[in-house]
């Protein structure tokens, strides 16, 4: 199976995934990065930081683009090139973060594909805001 190639995408085109962010995925983003900033994985801490309580990983969000980019928009295949990112709000244990690319503009010539890429929380709240490059997958 393989995602879409970029005769196959117009500037608008857009996908999206959501997860709820449990303490596990947490703990096992932690695990997996080294990451274990007090932040995220302290509560005692995280109570005197400004957020008042544990937040995850930015990157455990962002993540999520790589989702949406690798099996949906332009899908398998897919291979990134850049990825910018604004982290803009806390996301917390429980909160239910939606992943969404949408394609801003389509270079034919070079095989690249420039994406919104957006990070929002179950109240709407963007939480990641960025843009990344990626190149689909060939024709054939």
């Amino acid at each position: 199976m393989t995602g879409k190639t970029i005769h196959e995408i117009q500037i608008g085109d857009s996908a999206a995934f959501s997860k709820t962010i449990s303490e596990s995925d947490v703990y096992l983003y932690a695990g997996i990065t080294g990451d274990f900033n007090p932040a995220h994985v302290n509560q005692p801490y995280a109570e005197k930081t400004f957020f008042k309580a544990r937040i995850a990983h930015g990157l455990l969000s962002a993540g999520f683009l790589s989702t949406v980019i690798a099996t949906q928009l332009p899908g398998p295949g897919t291979i990134y090139v850049r990825q910018e990112l604004n982290f803009t709000a806390p996301v917390y244990m429980g909160d239910t973060v939606t992943a969404s690319a949408t394609v801003l503009e389509v270079d034919r010539d070079k095989n690249r594909v420039t994406l919104e890429t957006l990070c929002r929380n179950q109240y709407g709240k963007v939480v990641v805001e960025g843009r990344a490059i990626v190149s689909p997958p060939p024709e054939g």
